[in-house]
């Protein structure tokens, strides 16, 4: 696999133009099935579902810890889990697309994560982990899958879909981050807090159900072999630019409150700092792609959208305490951005849905993996430095990475069999 200059044709290819029809690409695969429409609808459903279990178990992480009795280290293990199941399982959605047929695959995931969250219900740590587990699985392969749908269904609208898709998953995010708390609240149980986000999934995956008798595998392998894949340095840029600014999210994600509370900040003020970030990520989240795609090249919107996470996190951390909500609205403006510009490489830089499938597959196998080692990493510093300064040191040196490979992987090729 090689790469080709795509700077001449990428406005011609990206709004449906006569590069749009060349074999192998989303518009020669035959039309599709399903109205254009019914299609966003039901994934942005569906994106609404792949964070919650991710962001619910933190604002209640202390009652859980103290009624199920857990350790440290098993805290520690159902913070990790799922995101280490992003990318162990992601790996495998592409054969599995090809196999079942992409829509009934996602259909099914949905069932799987619905079950994973409402196992949480139980409260008892294998219960927990086990649910963790599953709902990490489920995610992981939907993950894969959707850009993939985007690819194939809406190659003229690719910047705008990838946008709403990547908000979609921001406010997911931050509803279940804000909205936890309060319902444990309202219900009087965290467990049934945690259970209750397995409601929407399921609703979702109702949703998706019509979409399962159309076209079923656009979006999964062909018969040409993909492993040149993982020996193509423009992929390992996209996969390395993936992990690492999602390492950042999740030390953020982890970490934030905490540190927020080490200069001063009460715990429910923290929480709404962090939440705020979050939410500020969602609009963010849906300009980024738009404004990246306006020229050939993406470098110089992932590298901004790293600095802006940078300056936010080190604002967040050293500024003075009255100037918290600037910093904070500057880091989740960058995080926002950085992740949906990284999904959007995705599908600008393959030529067709199999491609972007497996490409897909491949950066958030990997990327997911890498990530998962960020808050560990920020755990292990914190716990032998007593303070957060070895921490923001790890956060320079992983946004320094991450720009470089955004840089790298923005400039304007096309990966080509």
């Amino acid at each position: 696999m090689t790469t080709d200059s795509a700077a001449g044709r990428s406005a011609e290819s990206r709004n449906g133009g006569p590069a749009a029809l060349r074999p192998g690409n989303p518009r020669a695969e035959g039309p599709a099935r399903h109205h254009p429409l019914l299609v966003a609808v039901t994934l942005v459903l569906v994106a609404l579902n792949l964070r919650p279990a991710l962001s619910s178990l933190a604002p209640v992480m202390g009652d859980v810890v103290r009624d199920a009795g857990l350790t440290s280290g098993q805290a520690g293990l159902l913070t990790t889990s799922p995101v280490l199941c992003l990318g162990l399982f992601g790996v495998i959605a592409p054969r599995l697309a090809q196999r079942f047929g992409t829509e009934r695959m996602i259909f099914i995931m949905l069932l799987v994560l619905g079950g994973g969250i409402a196992l949480r219900g139980l409260g008892t740590f294998t219960a927990l982990f086990a649910g963790a587990t599953l709902a990490g699985a489920g995610i992981g392969i939907i993950g894969v899958l959707l850009p993939a749908v985007v690819k194939r269904d809406f190659p003229g609208k690719i910047s705008l879909m990838m946008g709403v898709y990547t908000m979609a998953l921001c406010a997911g995010a931050a509803t279940a981050a804000g909205a936890t708390v309060p319902l444990e609240r309202a219900l009087g149980q965290w467990t049934g807090a945690l259970a209750v986000w397995a409601v929407p999934a399921v609703v979702a995956a109702l949703a998706w159900l019509p979409l399962t008798r159309g076209r079923q595998s656009e979006a999964g392998p062909g018969g040409t072999s993909m492993q040149g894949l993982w020996r193509n340095g423009l992929a390992w840029q996209i996969t390395l630019f993936m992990g690492l600014q999602s390492a950042l999210a999740y030390i953020v994600l982890g970490w934030m409150a905490p540190m927020l509370r080490d200069r001063g900040f009460d715990p429910t003020t923290a929480g709404l700092i962090v939440s705020g970030s979050v939410m500020v990520q969602v609009a963010a989240a849906l300009v980024a792609p738009m404004l990246a795609t306006r020229t050939p090249s993406q470098s110089l919107a992932a590298v901004s959208m790293l600095g802006c996470s940078l300056v936010g996190m080190v604002g967040c951390l050293y500024a003075p305490l009255w100037t918290i909500a600037l910093w904070a609205v500057i880091l989740g403006i960058g995080q926002g951005g950085a992740f949906a510009v990284a999904l959007t490489l995705i599908v600008l830089r393959s030529p067709d849905s199999r491609t972007a499938s497996h490409l897909s597959g491949m950066s958030q196998s990997v990327g997911y993996t890498l990530a998962s080692a960020g808050p560990f990493a920020v755990g292990l510093l914190h716990g032998w430095s007593g303070d957060w300064h070895a921490s923001t040191l790890l956060f320079i040196a992983v946004a320094v990475a991450a720009g470089v490979f955004g840089f790298l992987a923005g400039r304007p090729l096309r990966l080509r069999i």
